[in-house]
């Protein structure tokens, strides 16, 4: 049968066919208790959801800090929680401990990737023929700024304890200290 709308008998026909009864009426009478329950924060606490802070975090990140603080204002959220929000932070006092960056690195890779394709798709229609025109240049353009788009959005890379991650060649240079001679110990010998 197909699905849909269908009349009380066809539907009951089917619940016959399925080895339903007809009329089910149910043996329990259902009983319920409605309980107050508040919602949101609760009064005094002033915490920002996680996943509002994702959200302003990506607005901020991807369309810009003045985007993300005007989505900021309509939660009442302040423009300095944006800032860190917008590097993966949940607050400015913990500016270091960034649990978000990844969903903000996410968020950077899918702009970047809506960006390179936008770039091949520029630089594919530049073409023998276009090269003579002048709208090549505007394509030009394009590829330009979808590229620049790129480099911004691509994500942070990860920074060990020690300092940025040097991917190049590393040399390490040993250098013997050089010591006074009265450092060392004086052994009398009988000749």
């Amino acid at each position: 049968m197909a699905m849909g709308i269908v009349s009380d008998s066809d539907f009951d026909k089917e619940k016959v066919n399925l080895g339903v009864p007809s009329k089910f009426t149910p043996t329990v009478n259902p009983t319920g208790v409605v309980e107050d329950v508040s919602r949101g924060r609760g009064t005094g606490n002033t915490a920002v959801p996680d996943g509002i802070r994702k959200i302003i975090g990506e607005e901020s990140t991807v369309n810009g800090r003045q985007s993300g603080i005007e989505l900021a204002e309509s939660f009442g959220i302040s423009a300095s929680s944006v800032s860190a929000y917008g590097v993966g932070a949940k607050s400015t006092s913990t500016y270091d401990d960034k649990p978000n960056s990844q969903f903000l690195n996410n968020a950077k890779q899918r702009a970047a990737k809506k960006a390179r394709n936008k770039m091949i798709a520029a630089m594919n229609s530049i073409t023998q023929d276009k090269l003579a025109t002048s709208s090549a240049k505007d394509l030009a353009g394009i590829a330009k700024d979808m590229a620049a788009v790129i480099r911004t959005m691509e994500p942070e890379l990860p920074k060990s304890p020690t300092g940025p991650i040097n991917t190049g060649p590393q040399f390490i240079f040993y250098s013997p200290q050089t010591r006074k001679e009265e450092v060392f110990e004086v052994v009398h010998v009988k000749e």
